[in-house]
Order: C-alpha cells, then structure tokens, then sequence
C-alpha cells in the first residue's frame, strides 16, 4: 500500500485481530475495495492523513463499529453517510467540517462522538459540546442524532409539504383544466344550437317564401282562367268551338264533293249520263241566277248614283 494510491503493501500487514490501523500513512485516498475484502476489519483507524473527502463506495462498509477519522482535511461527508447503520464510536477531531449530512440521523447505534476543532455550524457547535471527557462525547452523539433527526423531520415535512403543495397544484391545474374543457364544451355546445336554430329559421324561411309563391301562381293561373267583369267578352266554350269546327269541314267536304262532281261531269265522258246532265242543268241555272243578281246589283247602284 502506498501512500499516494492506498496500494503496494498488503492491508492483512497492518490487520490486528478486528482492528486495522492506517493512520501516519499520509493517505489521500481511502482503499475502499481492500477494506470490503476485511469484514473482520471491524475498527479502522484513518487517522492523521490527508483525506480531504470519502469516496461514496465508503459507506459500503457496513460492517464498520469503530471509525477514527481525526486529524485529517474532510470537509464534508458522504450524503449516505448513514448508511453505516453499525457504527457505534466515531471521530471526526480536527478536520474541515462545517455540517453533516441527514443521512447522519440513521446511525442509529452510534453511542460515542468527537467533533472538535471543526469550523461547525454554529447551532451544531452547540449541540455536538465540548467532548473533553467520555460523558460529554457519549452525550454528543445522543444531541446530535436529535438534532438531525429533527432536522430530518423538518426536511421530511418540507418535502411532504412540497409535494402536497404540488399534487394540490396539478389538482388546481386538473381542476382549470376540467373547468376550460367544460366551458369550450358549453360554447361549443351553445355554438351548436345557435347554428341549428338559424338553420332551423332559414328552413322556416324558404317554406313560407315557397308557400307564398305558390299561392301566387295559384292565384294568377285563377285569375288568368276566370277574367274579371268588364274585360273583353268571354270565348265561347270549347266544345261549342270544336262543334262549329266539326260543321265548316263537313260543309267543305259537300263543297268539294259537289266540286269535284262538276267537274267529272264536265270534263269527262261522264257528262252525257242522266246525272251529270241533272247536275250540268243545275250549274247553268245557278250561274245564270247569279249573273241576273249581278245584273241587278249594278243597275241599282246605277240608280242610286243618279
């Protein structure tokens, strides 16, 4: 083991029955893996060296009782420093420590305890005492255990009282969240009706618009049906109309008959029968009855003019 690393010589050369003696090794470094192969190693005496911190792994050494650290350069403790839950003496005489960590409270076997020349906490410095005698460093360690455990307790309660502060937080925010949430429903839904009963407007809108238009055309096909009194005088009806149709065809149909007779009976070989001679007679006498009726009409506008 050197000095510098903690290595060369072999930690069983300073082994004595359960205790090991490392102090005046000007040690910087603590062999915390040669010291977890000792469990036998129950006191370890690291005492006037230059230590200026332990390494965290340190507090794998729970099968530590008695632990000289006096006389070095600490300035501070491994946070679980409690971890060294059997440690019942322990001497931290003239080193740099200003406080000690929470997790000191768990050392709940510690009976015997030294913190003098150290730069304290001035609460601390009053709590830890003078240490100049076997009662005094006995009941230094009882009031510091107290002390940090209530310190331990106060940090607990802070902690509790921060969670506390923090779940009623997110319930707050839960809470404004749910309220947001129910009031954007509320809009959404008042959005909604608003929406439907406009739609529901229009609608009623363009099924009176619709109704209106029809009664007009209704009321114009009726007046366009049935004029009002004084207007120009009625049609006749349509099946009067369609009667004197029927008439002036059957009465065009004789004319072209008896057209069509004459002239078979003048021009074709027809004319010598007994028939067209009947019907040749009475076209000669038709014509020369309205030749002596023109005669007549022209000898009376002659009169009438002189």
């Amino acid at each position: 083991m050197s000095r510098g690393g903690g290595k060369g010589l072999s930690l069983k050369d300073k082994l004595d029955g359960n205790e090991l003696d490392l102090s005046l090794c000007d040690l910087n470094e603590v062999p915390v893996r040669e010291l977890a192969t000792l469990p036998k190693a129950t006191i370890l005496d690291l005492s006037c060296n230059n230590l200026i911190s332990l390494p965290s792994d340190f507090c794998s050494l729970m099968h530590l009782v008695k632990l000289d650290l006096s006389k070095n350069r600490l300035q501070q403790l491994p946070l679980d420093f409690g971890r060294l839950v059997n440690l019942q003496h322990l001497d931290l005489l003239n080193n740099r420590l200003v406080t000690l960590p929470v997790s000191f409270a768990q050392l709940k076997n510690l009976k015997w305890l030294d913190l003098k020349d150290n730069p304290l906490d001035p609460v601390l410095a009053k709590v830890a005492g003078d240490c100049l005698d076997e009662k005094q460093c006995k009941q230094a360690a009882v009031k510091v255990l107290q002390h940090m455990r209530a310190i331990q307790s106060e940090q607990d309660r802070q902690r509790q009282r921060k969670l506390q502060a923090e779940r009623e937080m997110e319930k707050k925010r839960e809470a404004e969240q749910r309220a947001k949430e129910a009031q954007e429903r509320e809009v959404r839904k008042r959005e909604k009706a608003e929406e439907k009963e406009r739609r529901r407007r229009e609608y009623d809108a363009q099924k009176a618009a619709k109704q209106e238009m029809e009664k007009k055309t209704k009321k114009e096909t009726v007046q366009t049906r049935k004029p009002a009194s004084g207007s120009r005088p009625a049609q006749p009806p349509r099946h009067k109309h369609s009667w004197s149709r029927s008439v002036l065809r059957v009465l065009l149909f004789a004319l072209f008959c008896v057209l069509c007779t004459l002239a078979a009976c003048k021009l074709t070989e027809l004319q010598r029968q007994p028939l067209c001679v009947s019907v040749n007679t009475l076209y000669e006498d038709v014509l020369a009855a309205l030749q002596n009726h023109k005669t007549l009409q022209n000898m009376l506008q002659q009169n009438s003019q002189q």
